[in-house]
């Protein structure tokens, strides 16, 4: 059974990055809800279970399923039951929305380029066809033959996604090849909110560079991201501030000030509610640590 190879594997390769843009992810202990930054990704579960929330969405995945992120989101990740002897053991493989946009020139997909009605969410969960697990297993069989591996990595990584393209989740994975629409909007916004994250949001700001009024970006925005513009902002800062913990533990009212927040109580409060500890005790369990990072 392909799930059963592709458990295999991830298991013998767990954290090797021969493959540009493939993760390959093994967890032998389960753990608390960790607010991370996710980037556009396809994380399909080979074994284990994995919760990740993103606004008020709950998904929960497990073996044989596939997880979809289209745009950059804050998320908090819990792997679940995971132990040595039961890891849970993930394949991930970054979407590039130039390598979607280039298949679907190529399959006559972006022909349908007008901005769909419905926005699809930002993040599904769906059952990954034996197909898609097919193909993660031929690629992470390429680990072990790098003569092979320049030519045909390509090649399967466009296959899997192509799969994705005529998959469940196809409506959200083509909005990210297409320049035009919703979720390219919104994602255009959302890079001008974490480059200005220090700053007052200013929405109207905010909808001009997508180019939508302002109720309809709040309705986009919504569905994308199933969080505010302004809840979308707060997690940037809080996420970058502790980023700026690592090297500064100690500043933690100038770490708040440096991200935007003008009272040290609010920021302590509401980096206390994201990331489950006060500022200065995480800081000082994240030193000498990598900050944080949802693969899968």
């Amino acid at each position: 059974m392909p799930l059963d190879e592709l458990r295999s594997l991830v298991h013998r390769h767990a954290g090797r990055a021969d493959i540009a843009d493939v993760i390959v992810s093994k967890s032998t202990t389960s753990s608390p809800p960790t607010a991370a930054m996710s980037h556009p990704i396809l994380a399909i579960v080979a074994q284990g279970q994995k919760r990740v929330v993103s606004g008020d969405r709950v998904l929960d995945y497990g073996a044989g399923q596939y997880l979809v992120v289209s745009v950059d989101l804050p998320v908090v990740g819990q792997y679940v039951d995971a132990s040595a002897a039961e890891p849970c053991l993930g394949f991930g493989l970054l979407l590039r929305p130039e390598e979607i946009a280039a298949l679907m020139v190529q399959t006559g997909l972006a022909r349908d380029g007008a901005r769909e009605r419905q926005t699809p969410p930002g993040i599904a969960v769906s059952d990954a066809p034996e197909e898609m697990v097919d193909a993660a297993v031929r690629l992470l069989r390429l680990l072990d033959s790098p003569g092979d591996r320049d030519v045909l990595a390509p090649l399967i990584k466009r296959e899997i996604l192509w799969r994705l393209l005529t998959g469940d989740q196809s409506a959200m994975v083509r909005q990210i090849g297409l320049a035009d629409s919703n979720t390219s909007a919104i994602s255009a916004a959302m890079e001008w909110i974490r480059d200005h994250h220090v700053e007052t949001l200013r929405i109207e700001e905010a909808a001009r560079v997508a180019r939508m009024s302002v109720s309809s970006f709040h309705r986009h925005f919504r569905a994308v991201t199933a969080m505010t513009p302004l809840q979308y902002q707060k997690q940037i800062r809080l996420q970058q501030a502790r980023f700026r913990l690592l090297v500064a533990p100690d500043d933690i009212a100038g770490v708040g000030q440096a991200v935007g927040y003008e009272s040290p109580s609010q920021f302590s409060r509401e980096y206390r509610r994201l990331f489950g500890e006060a500022p200065g005790r995480d800081a000082l369990r994240l030193r000498g640590t990598t900050p944080d990072r949802l693969a899968l």
